[in-house]
């Protein structure tokens, strides 16, 4: 098996390496969304809350992801822009539920949007939380997000549920088709 792996880098085949942001407030479902993109085998039974930021690596669609899933707690969010530069791409979680503090997310998402190390990176957002019977569908969170206003960076809106995993190859997928476009770019 090694010597295929071997011929396969050689004509072309080798994995891209990427960084991606994972954001969004609190208890919004970005660590159980994460737990579904890794290998089966290294799925946590628990997921606990995250403090500060937690790193994950895994392979999707030919790339290779380091993930930095980044803690939603307003005390915490101020770190997210120490890891913008030479990020591949963004995930921004949303809890489609919490109808209160969408209008923090929408004010966290504007500032880290202004950010200048991001340039056109873009950004997968997921509405998460839509087996809930309150769930704003995803057409809904881009109108209180405003995310039509966003021009200058390529970004798509997947509707996901983080405990059963519905959504996530989908946009995952998404990212990655972007992801590929840029480094074709490059």
């Amino acid at each position: 098996m090694g010597f295929f792996k071997k011929l396969f880098g050689v004509f072309g085949g080798s994995k891209r390496k990427v960084r991606i942001l994972c954001v969004g407030l609190d208890d919004s479902g970005k660590t159980t969304i994460i737990s579904h993109l890794k290998p089966k085998k290294a799925i946590a039974a628990d997921i606990v809350p995250t403090v500060g930021f937690n790193v994950e690596e895994f392979e999707k669609n030919n790339i290779s992801f380091t993930i930095f899933d980044m803690s939603g707690q307003g005390r915490y969010r101020n770190l997210w822009e120490h890891y913008y530069k030479d990020v591949g791409g963004i995930i921004f979680v949303v809890d489609s539920t919490d109808t209160i503090r969408m209008c923090v997310a929408k004010d966290e998402l504007e500032q880290m949007l202004s950010h200048s190390d991001l340039g056109s990176v873009p950004v997968l957002f997921f509405a998460n939380k839509m087996d809930r019977p309150l769930a704003k569908q995803p057409v809904e969170c881009v109108q209180v997000l405003e995310l039509d206003k966003i021009t200058d960076k390529p970004w798509h809106i997947a509707a996901s549920n983080a405990l059963t995993g519905e959504g996530v190859e989908d946009g995952i997928s998404w990212l990655s088709d972007q992801m590929l476009r840029a480094i074709s770019r490059s």
